[in-house]
């Protein structure tokens, strides 16, 4: 046997994909991972973007980028709401995300984000990990 890196295709995504409905369905679950981008537009020019992916009836979120020009404008706001709305009536249970202490706890937690727990950096504090869950039914 050898292990070696490789680059990402669309062979090696189908067999995971094949794989993991294989062993999803011997515990009769199913992950329906669908990926989804929503942007922030003015004037034909992306000024933020969220991105992510819905699976096992749960939201995370990748990806939040409002560009620099347009920051404190209530924009990365927006976004996150935007997937709130859109996702609301799909019967998934909760958003997921998780940022660094340099980047947004505070916000997340504005928006009504329960912090679960952080992962502590050693090295560096800057870079505590923040996990962060938002239930669509709050009494969870």
């Amino acid at each position: 046997m050898i292990i070696e890196k490789v680059e990402s295709n669309e062979k090696l995504k189908q067999i995971i994909e094949e794989e993991f409905e294989k062993y999803e369905a011997k515990d009769r679950v199913a992950c329906n991972y669908t990926p989804f981008y929503f942007v922030a537009k003015e004037n034909d020019e992306i000024i933020g973007v969220i991105t992510g992916f819905t699976c096992f009836l749960e939201i995370y979120i990748d990806d939040l980028i409002v560009m620099e020009n347009y920051r404190g404008k209530n924009i990365g706001t927006q976004l996150i709401k935007i997937v709130e709305k859109y996702y609301k009536n799909y019967g998934l249970n909760n958003i997921n995300l998780c940022t660094y202490e340099f980047q947004a706890p505070k916000f997340y937690e504005k928006l009504g984000f329960q912090l679960e727990f952080i992962r502590k950096n050693k090295d560096n504090p800057k870079l505590n990990k923040y996990y962060y869950v938002k239930f669509f039914d709050e009494n969870k």
